[in-house]
């Protein structure tokens, strides 16, 4: 399960799309908007797939990591649009036999997407100042 979406993610359900008979476990992580960054009070945080290439990239960041480890299934959802503080915008569930797998699995997912992410993201801030992230 691979998606971009503007409406709130659910973890629940995209753990109930990874496990399967086979896994042993399901690794997540949740990804929030918190109330600090870079030492100033967060207003809400934006992120925007301005080329739409934010699928592209998370179906293969889901590819290598199965040519990586063995796993039941892997998803990766990640919320665009405009986010307030304590908003989910990001869920990834590893379904994996072993727990070894899907934790390394799912820290490899985590690092790939915060590395490779098309997604442009946008804070702003309650002193009225604003940070892009690249620019």
């Amino acid at each position: 399960m691979i998606e971009i979406t503007q409406k709130p993610i659910s973890p629940e359900l995209v753990i109930d799309k990874v496990k399967t008979d086979s896994s042993g476990c399901v690794v997540t992580y949740i990804g929030l908007i918190r109330k600090h960054s870079r030492g100033k009070q967060v207003l809400s945080v934006e992120y925007s797939d301005t080329e739409g290439k934010a699928e592209n990239r998370l179906l293969e960041i889901a590819s290598e990591t199965r040519q990586k480890w063995q796993l039941s299934n892997v998803a990766i959802c990640h919320r665009t649009g405009k986010l307030k503080v304590g908003d989910i915008n990001l869920v990834i569930a590893v379904a994996a036999a072993h727990r070894q797998e899907g934790f390394a699995a799912c820290q490899y997912v985590i690092d790939q997407f915060k590395q490779t992410m098309p997604t442009q993201r946008r804070e702003t801030y309650q002193d009225g100042s604003i940070w892009v992230e690249g620019e």
